[in-house]
């Protein structure tokens, strides 16, 4: 491989987290200025705005007609933010999450999921089911938005402190403000650009298939603010945060992202038979593993945190034997499908007795001292 071709996979991440931190505190500080409250630019421009560079790519993937980009970037990226960015978070501090929002993100993130492994049985995504995933994209944020009034009081005091500290500077800030949106936008293009010309021809180096390059590589790589946002927010306990902006960032890819991309190519994306056997299961079945999450007092402790973080290195490893064609592929393939049912039933059987202890509680009588 080329020293410009590495120049330009690292020049091109470099360039698409940058311009995913211009835009994201571009438009949070305009947001704060036009009297938004922190909770909702938490929701939408930060979620969205980390996920920026996976959408930038993955629609620049598809005008290229490279379609196994597009959509393993989208469902690679899924994966690295629940297996390791959530597994991370975890062993920095287990995530007891209470906010009531949240409890309904993620069954509808898991919805989603479903629906769009449904949609791809016939391997491809049309424009007009793009179009309505992108349809979905808007209604959860305007649903986001008003439900985002009901929220109890300490979840919007640390979205205040996290996301409100620049409402007065903003103020006088407009044009610095939409600068820093121009400039954003600008670099996520060109990174864009970049960075799938780069894999594309990383993969051709490699001999493997852009699918798994799309998988590993650029799906890391693209998901780096989404990382940043989530470490950094579970050091500071604000472990809302630290979930929410992973459960945002995964609707918004296949809503929005996948939506878009799909509207913009003639024919619909083509979804490989590797992505529809293995990948898209394995994405959805990491979902489901976020169900405990939304149960009052439910913790994803930090030995959990670490088993997420070994089932993210398991599945990487299964990609890179398949690509190279080991005879270590399928028994470890086999061994990663039987450890992560087992930890889905764990978790499972854990939110069934939470669920019961919850139960149990509510009915019981109150006693008078």
């Amino acid at each position: 491989m080329s020293l410009l071709t590495t120049m330009m996979l690292v020049a091109g991440l470099a360039l698409l987290v940058g311009g995913a931190e211009l835009l994201v505190r571009g438009a949070s500080r305009l947001a704060a200025a036009a009297g938004i409250s922190p909770l909702v630019i938490g929701l939408t421009v930060v979620a969205y705005g980390t996920s920026a560079p996976e959408m930038a790519v993955s629609v620049k993937a598809a005008l290229a007609d490279q379609a196994d980009l597009s959509i393993g970037n989208v469902v690679g990226s899924n994966i690295f933010n629940i297996l390791f960015i959530l597994g991370v978070s975890a062993m920095i501090t287990p995530l007891a999450v209470s906010q009531q929002l949240l409890r309904r993100d993620v069954p509808l993130m898991i919805g989603v999921t479903a629906l769009f492994a449904v949609l791809a049985l016939d391997s491809r995504l049309g424009r007009v089911e793009g179009m309505s995933l992108l349809a979905g994209a808007i209604a959860y944020t305007a649903w986001s938005i008003r439900q985002s009034r009901r929220e109890a009081e300490p979840v919007k005091q640390e979205y205040d402190e996290a996301f409100g500290s620049h409402r007065a500077a903003s103020r006088h800030g407009w044009l610095l403000s939409g600068g820093c949106i121009l400039a954003g936008l600008a670099a996520l293009v060109l990174g864009s650009g970049w960075l799938v010309r780069g894999a594309v021809t990383l993969a051709q180096y490699m001999g493997v298939s852009e699918l798994v390059i799309a998988l590993t590589i650029v799906a890391a790589g693209t998901s780096l603010p989404e990382l940043a946002t989530s470490v950094v927010a579970s050091i500071r306990g604000e472990r809302d945060i630290a979930v929410g902006n992973v459960v945002g960032s995964n609707l918004f890819n296949i809503l929005a992202i996948l939506g878009v991309a799909a509207m913009l190519t003639p024919g619909g994306l083509v979804i490989s038979s590797a992505a529809m056997h293995f990948d898209i299961p394995v994405m959805l079945g990491v979902a489901v593993l976020c169900l405990p999450i939304f149960f009052s007092g439910s913790i994803i402790s930090r030995w959990e945190g670490l088993l997420f973080f070994v089932g993210y290195v398991a599945y990487t490893v299964c990609l890179i034997l398949d690509a190279t064609g080991s005879a270590a592929s399928q028994p470890v393939r086999w061994g990663a499908l039987v450890g992560g049912l087992l930890l889905l039933l764990w978790m499972l059987l854990r939110t069934g007795l939470s669920w019961r202890a919850a139960r149990r509680l509510a009915s019981a009588p109150c006693r008078h001292e």
